[in-house]
C-alpha cells in the first residue's frame, strides 16, 4: 500500500506530460508556419503549411481544430498513462 501515492503522482504527472507534449508540439509547428508566412519569399508556403495543419486538426475534431488538438492530446495521456501503468507493474514484480 506504500507504492500507491507514489503511483498515482506518477499517474498523474504522466497524463499531464503526455497530454501537453503532442499540444506544443503542434501549436510550436502551427506558429513557426505562421511566422515563416510573414516572410517575403516565403509566405505562400508558411500560408499553404498552416492551412494543412489546420486541416489536419480539423479531422479528429470533427471540423473545429482545436477540439482536433484536445482529441490527439486526450489520446496521447491515454497511451501514455497506460504505458506508465504496465511499466509501474513491471518494476514491481521484479523487485
Amino acid at each position: 500500500m506504500s507504492h500507491f501515492p507514489s503511483f498515482i503522482r506518477s499517474l498523474f504527472l504522466t497524463m499531464i506530460l503526455s497530454f501537453l507534449a503532442p499540444i506544443l508540439l503542434i501549436h510550436g509547428g502551427l506558429v513557426s508556419f505562421v511566422l515563416v508566412a510573414h516572410l517575403p519569399m516565403l509566405d505562400t508556403s508558411g500560408e499553404i503549411c498552416s492551412h494543412r495543419i489546420l486541416e489536419f486538426l480539423a479531422i479528429f475534431g470533427n471540423g473545429q481544430p482545436w477540439l482536433g488538438t484536445v482529441i490527439i492530446g486526450t489520446t496521447f495521456s491515454l497511451v501514455g498513462s497506460l504505458f506508465d501503468t504496465y511499466a509501474s507493474f513491471q518494476h514491481q514484480r521484479s523487485s
